[in-house]
């Protein structure tokens, strides 16, 4: 254990953001839980993975992160599956990363992003599950003294037909845990599943509904302190001073303490006995800023940045074939297209936010973390103490998208309580300040060429993106040759990059090319849900539907004649066209799009009508092949919400800049949609088995390109600059 934990924090933060899923099924001590769900009165540890309770409760450990995506229940059936329990008996927990990396990583990654939750611990969880299944039907045959494959289990109970004996889980895992770990398990064949597989309620919905479940803006520590904090307006300012005269004389105020981090926070806090009475106080400050080189940063710098981009020599190539200049050169139909999306923030609806308990030989930190051990590795830079001193506990997240992959305000709570020590401190940013101090899904731009030869064919297409690298802005270590292939997610050609095989391109084009130049402006980027697949698939799902018109072709048959090397992605195509009544002449608009991302085959039919530039949006049919369905109803969920958020981006939000600061401060700037603006949404979930596709991003991204399509099919009218808000006109 000790040689486990020698290591750097860089080290360890690196390896947790990198590591793969691999880990071994260790019959391992029971731990004591600080976080979680159980149930019985005693909890027996069978392996990692499962402990179970006398009275036959089982408790699933879950190391993945719960933001309303379902990654909790999946995973929990997927176990549950193997481990062949009554699913009516489980409940679950989260361990920590500090007792992951004590018990040598053995639950893997913490990290929760890029719809990897369930796809890329799929194995290794379903391993545990039956490993522990094994160890208990091996304890029970020992018992009996029967070899272990004359028993069965049904929900909990193993069965030795035979002697018509017959004994609980609960009545053996105490003892489990001395049968040897199994080194080879067979897995279910997923047309056997009975608990995987199926649309059954999620694990954490009654909590939510009685208000039980914790998050991490209702943590309650004894004798805790409070704090709301400001941090310089403008990306790359600093703190110059403040007065705390009239701030330090109000009610409940404790302590006014300027935190600058690692992570370039540099502003003040006031700490007190609740976040109102500190965040009044925190409004009485008389703060000066040096507001740094950034403070003249506009959307129109931005915007000239980008243009710059457009036309430039040089770029990086994520995806070509044949030779694009001469088809376009040679072309009996030439189509031009820029394309523009705006920046955007995360806003979950629960603020950034973190408690710790500081003192010289341990730091505590209690928050919703996308990942863990970043967050682990954060407590420990931040205070200066080995990782093996510090703990990370992880709440459930009141959204996530991506922002809490970040751990800035880690850095912050614990830089705040290292001046309380042994006093736990909350951090709690306001809305305002988690709108002004965001990671933001970069503002980029499209230039689309395209070349049709004299039966309307696609014989060439030139898709030129301008924008931030958000990989050259957090991890610029994972550049190649300079180049950030995550920027072609949807579009990237296959095998370039095997990391981004699952974001291929479904369209076979003779002569193409997909080339990024970067263009990155003072602005910190992050990963936002869906991340670079949102913009790619308006700018070519859009573009597709200008070439099919502009080549006088039906949008379906022109795209389905592209896709003959992509038949999974040519049968969600049809599957949504089929039943969104395409080509029915019955006044409404109707728009397409298909996609190819976190390896699952998308598509959307939208139906729209527009009367006097007011856009009413009827109805979305969604196809789905994500490869394995664990669990079509949070599936269903998931499309539903990824096009509220996706939608809310497109039609409605956007981030801009004025000297160097956010404008769009709260909600009434920053709109999502409304639930009478909602489209009816319908989804159809066709697995094609195999393979373990995303489902919370890769649907995020063709609403919005369907939309578009169908208010050119209502109106004539192309929308190519988002948000669409204010932009149609009247019919």
């Amino acid at each position: 254990m000790k040689s486990s934990i020698h290591m750097t924090r860089r080290r360890f933060v690196l390896g947790s953001l990198s590591a793969g899923a691999g880990l071994s099924l260790g019959v391992l001590p029971a731990l004591e839980l600080s976080a979680g769900h159980h149930g019985g009165d005693v909890l027996d540890e069978v392996n990692a993975w499962v402990t179970i309770g006398s009275d036959d409760s089982v408790t699933i450990r879950i190391a993945r992160s719960e933001m309303g995506q379902g990654t909790l229940t999946g995973l929990a059936q997927l176990v549950a599956e193997e481990l062949e329990c009554d699913w009516e008996k489980v409940t679950w927990s989260f361990p920590t990363p500090g007792d992951n990396l004590k018990r040598k990583r053995i639950w893997g990654s913490f990290s929760t992003g890029g719809s990897q939750g369930v796809r890329s611990s799929q194995q290794y969880v379903r391993e545990g599950g039956a490993a522990a299944r094994m160890m208990l039907v091996a304890e029970a045959a020992d018992q009996w003294g029967v070899p272990a494959a004359s028993c069965r289990v049904e929900k909990g109970v193993i069965y030795h037909d035979p002697t018509k004996r017959s004994l609980r889980y609960g009545e053996v895992a105490a003892v489990a845990s001395r049968q040897a770990v199994p080194t080879e398990v067979a897995l279910k064949d997923p047309a056997d599943w009975t608990i995987a597989g199926q649309p059954l309620k999620r694990l954490d919905t009654l909590e939510k509904l009685d208000g039980s479940l914790i998050y991490g803006a209702d943590i309650q520590l004894p004798e805790m302190l409070v704090a709301s904090i400001v941090d310089c307006p403008v990306m790359g300012g600093s703190l110059k001073g403040f007065d705390d005269t009239k701030a330090l004389k109000m009610p409940g105020v404790k302590a006014v303490v300027p935190v600058k981090t690692q992570t370039g926070t540099d502003g003040v806090a006031v700490v007190g006995t609740s976040w109102w009475h500190a965040n009044e106080a925190l409004k009485q400050l008389n703060i000066e800023w040096d507001l740094g080189p950034n403070a003249q940063m506009n959307d129109a710098s931005i915007t000239a940045l980008l243009e710059s981009g457009l036309d430039a020599s040089e770029a990086f190539n994520g995806n070509w074939e044949g030779d694009v200049e001469s088809a376009l050169s040679d072309a009996v139909t030439r189509v031009e297209a820029i394309y523009k999306v705006p920046a955007q923030n995360h806003a979950p609806m629960e603020p950034m936010n973190a408690t710790a308990r500081y003192t010289s030989e341990r730091c505590e930190v209690w928050c919703p973390t996308q990942n863990g051990e970043a967050a682990l590795a954060a407590a420990s830079e931040a205070s200066g103490l080995p990782i093996e001193q510090c703990e990370v506990y992880k709440t459930i997240l009141g959204g996530g998208f991506g922002r809490r992959g970040a751990a800035d305000y880690v850095h912050q709570v614990v830089a705040i309580a290292m001046q309380f020590p042994g006093t736990p401190i909350k951090l709690q940013w306001s809305r305002e300040e988690d709108q002004m101090h965001g990671f933001y899904h970069p503002t980029t731009m499209a230039k689309m060429r395209g070349s049709l030869d004299e039966a309307g064919n696609l014989t060439g297409l030139h898709m030129r993106i301008s924008g931030q690298s958000i990989i050259a802005g957090l991890m610029p270590q994972r550049l190649v040759n300079g180049a950030d292939f995550v920027t072609f997610q949807g579009v990237v050609k296959g095998g370039l990059n095997p990391g981004m095989d699952d974001h291929q391109m479904c369209y076979s084009i003779p002569n193409l090319k997909v080339d990024h130049a970067m263009r990155n402006p003072a602005v910190r980027p992050g990963f936002w849900r869906g991340v670079n697949v949102n913009q790619n698939a308006i700018y070519l799902e859009c573009f597709m539907d200008e070439l099919a018109h502009k080549a006088g072709r039906d949008p379906l048959e022109f795209r389905l004649a592209l896709l003959k090397d992509k038949p999974k992605a040519a049968a969600v195509l049809q599957a949504v066209a089929d039943k969104g009544a395409w080509g029915t002449e019955d006044g409404l608009g109707r728009g397409l799009a298909v996609l190819y991302a976190f390896g699952s085959y998308v598509a959307a039919c939208a139906e729209v009508t527009v009367t006097d530039g007011e856009l009413k949006m009827h109805r979305i049919v969604a196809a789905t092949d994500c490869g394995t369905a664990v669990n079509p109803q949070q599936i269903a969920a998931q499309v539903e919400g990824s096009f509220v958020y996706g939608l809310s981006a497109a039609l409605l939000s956007q981030i801009t800049f004025d000297s160097g600061v956010v404008q769009e401060k709260n909600f009434d700037r920053y709109p999502s949609m409304r639930i009478k603006d909602m489209p009816k949404v319908e989804t159809i979930v066709m697995p094609s088995g195999g393979v373990y596709g995303g489902v919370g991003e890769p649907t995020i991204a063709v609403a919005a390109p369907a939309v578009l399509n169908a208010i050119f099919a209502a109106t004539g009218q192309r929308v190519r600059t988002l948000p669409v808000a204010r932009q149609l006109a009247s019919a």
